[in-house]
């Protein structure tokens, strides 16, 4: 087998395995059977359901709404931070311990996350009630490891900046604001539109900080759908499923879209 036909037939069989379990949800959110895995016709019935279903379109609008305020949250900080870490003259020894504190969130496995998050908000409570288990804490344990994706992404896209453009704005009069807002600003945005997207998608799919700091009126979609599995996926729950995938593509191809005009 020559190489080339090697590497296109790996690169198949790669593809096929990343989208084949997707493709199974999307094809049996439209099969009549309810249980099982025999295919017993086309049917649109799900679908109709789905929207009658007052418990998956809480758990899905919780979710949004999560993933929503998270990601202006933490792009907003996370843009900020790359900025100040990669344009204020500090010592090479913090660059070190700025790196080690950002990739931590990265790093370290979510349960240890979680954990640590709940540990923190029963010390929180001890002084305010503001932090009893809800969308709130949600809220502050997304962002919590949302912030140092963005970060990263964005220093990602400084570090390809010269500085002769910084120079040139410098010799042209140009203040630090308007060097930012005109210059700096537009070349960071794709790698901004990068970092909330990758930002929204962490928040939807995550199961384990979420399952740890939820309260009983923000179940979001991912800890509804590990409930179902006790008594068993519905039909419902591919159709929820196939329509946040289907979302997910055209929010991916938009931002694309956007990345690639600006």
């Amino acid at each position: 087998m020559k190489p080339q036909t090697a590497r296109a037939l790996i690169s198949y069989l790669s593809l096929i395995l990343l989208y084949l379990p997707s493709l199974a949800v999307a094809v049996f959110s439209v099969n009549k059977a309810r249980f099982g895995l025999n295919w017993k016709g086309f049917t649109l019935e799900w679908y109709q359901r789905l929207w009658n279903n007052e418990y998956i379109l809480e758990a899905t609008l919780n979710s949004l709404i999560i993933a929503a305020v998270t990601t202006v949250i933490a792009t907003v900080i996370g843009t900020a931070l790359a900025l100040g870490l990669e344009n204020a003259p500090w010592p090479k020894s913090c660059h070190k311990l700025f790196d080690v504190i950002i990739n931590i969130p990265v790093v370290v496995p979510d349960i240890i996350m979680a954990v640590a998050l709940v540990l923190a908000f029963s010390f929180l409570r001890q002084f305010s009630g503001a932090f009893e288990l809800g969308l709130g804490t949600l809220i502050l344990g997304h962002v919590t490891f949302q912030i140092s994706f963005v970060t990263l992404i964005v220093r990602s896209r400084l570090a390809t900046l010269n500085r002769e453009t910084k120079e040139a704005a410098i010799d042209l009069f140009a203040s630090r604001f308007y060097h930012f807002r005109r210059v700096t600003l537009p070349l960071i945005t794709p790698g901004i539109l990068a970092g909330a997207m990758l930002a929204f998608t962490l928040s939807l799919d995550d199961f384990i900080i979420s399952f740890f700091i939820h309260g009983p009126e923000s179940v979001t979609l991912p800890i509804y759908i590990f409930a179902s599995l006790k008594r068993g996926l519905t039909p419902e729950t591919n159709a929820i499923s196939t329509v946040m995938l289907i979302a997910t593509v055209i929010m991916a191809f938009i931002a694309e879209r956007l990345t690639r005009r600006t």
